[in-house]
């Protein structure tokens, strides 16, 4: 029960993008539609999760003054093969995704995880812990790219769904906006769990 809390506590509870409010820039940046926002997020997952396992697997080995330095080759290690892979197999969207996909290995869920999870847990607890903020990342990825294509270009995952057009929503005000709308909701709910908690 409590390997299943691991691997689903970045889901909601938990949530990198809307709880603990990580990993910004491709959140705001790569959005414009709900492919970008699976793209990158599944791109982030593997790298999250094949990094968490191998920064377990060495920890008791690696230097205390010397970890961030290892834990960065380890996870530039991982975003290099990604991003190898991704012009070999999804070059429309690598093109698209550009720049963003060699900026995962700064991303400060990744690192976050790395130091505060994976340097002090066995191997399967943190894959289960990558695996699971990862899919939680996408998961809000998907959700923020899929509000702003719908009200952005009228569409999902390019399949038309009504005519109109807000244009403001595909430009980088439109991400802050309803990133912001998002985040109050989450906020909203997230009060409003605790406080039925309390009552109980």
């Amino acid at each position: 029960m409590s390997r299943l809390r691991e691997l689903t506590k970045g889901f909601i509870k938990e949530n990198p993008t809307y709880v603990q409010v990580l990993g910004m820039c491709p959140t705001l940046a790569v959005t414009t539609s709900a492919i970008n926002g699976l793209g990158m997020g599944l791109a982030t997952t593997a790298v999250l999760t094949m990094s968490n396992v191998v920064i377990s697997m060495i920890r008791k080995a690696v230097p205390e003054k010397i970890r961030i330095p290892i834990f960065i080759v380890v996870i530039a290690s991982f975003v290099t093969l990604i991003d190898l892979l991704m012009h070999g197999f999804t070059y429309e969207l690598w093109k698209t995704l550009g720049l963003f996909i060699p900026l995962i290995v700064v991303n400060c869920i990744i690192m976050g995880r790395a130091e505060s999870f994976a340097s002090k847990h066995g191997v399967f607890d943190s894959l289960l812990d990558g695996l699971g903020m990862g899919l939680g990342f996408t998961g809000s990825l998907v959700l923020l790219g899929s509000v702003r294509e719908i009200f952005g270009s009228g569409t999902i995952f390019g399949y038309e769904v009504w005519k109109v057009k807000i244009f403001l929503e595909i430009l980088p005000p439109g991400a802050y906006i309803t990133l912001g709308l998002l985040l109050a909701f989450f906020t909203f709910i997230g009060t409003k769990r605790k406080k039925r908690g309390e009552a109980k």
